[in-house]
């Protein structure tokens, strides 16, 4: 950046120097990827780091790096390694590295959850949509006993198939069912 420069920057102005929009560097702050000063007007006000830290962010976005990924990175430091240039040293990456592994082993986690309480939603709406069919074939006047048979059918079926064992005989499952 030029000396000249000053030593603070408005939000616009700091997105232009960076070739973003004004949102863009308000939805890494949310983010809490970077945190500006603020004016007394509560006006953010960027500076030089601010602007680093951005150049950062847009540089890992860049390369395909999630927001997870370089949150964790921003955590560790850089090191120099001659001619200005900086870059992070293998604890760095080992860190970096072992972050996002726990990140994703607890997300795989949520994932395992989410797939077995989809599976229980999924059954009980099976069930549901079983008694509503039921329920409006009774009400256009079809005999309920012929619909219950059907139900008690489809159920041993549906519990033949889940299981990979045969059918009950119809007289258990009416039995059981009946007495509920």
């Amino acid at each position: 950046m030029p000396k000249d420069s000053p030593a603070l920057l408005t939000v616009r102005d700091a997105a232009e120097r960076l070739n973003v929009t004004p949102r863009t560097l308000k939805y890494y702050e949310e983010r809490g990827l970077v945190s500006p000063s603020r004016s007394e007007g509560r006006y953010r006000l960027y500076d030089e780091h601010d602007l680093e830290q951005f150049s950062r962010i847009l540089r890992l976005r860049a390369l395909g790096f999630s927001l997870h990924g370089i949150t964790e990175m921003l955590k560790r430091p850089l090191e120099q390694v001659g001619e200005g240039r900086r870059r992070y040293s293998q604890e760095s990456l080992q860190q970096i590295a072992d972050a996002l592994a726990q990140q994703i082993e607890t997300l795989d986690t949520r994932i395992a959850a989410v797939r077995r309480e989809l599976k229980e939603a999924q059954t009980v709406r099976a069930e549901l949509a079983d008694d509503l069919d039921y329920l409006q074939r009774r009400l256009a006047g079809e005999p309920s006993d012929q619909l219950i048979e059907q139900r008690l059918a489809a159920t041993r079926r549906r519990k033949a198939g889940m299981a990979g064992k045969p059918a009950e005989p119809a007289g258990k499952a009416r039995e059981d069912d009946e007495s509920a």
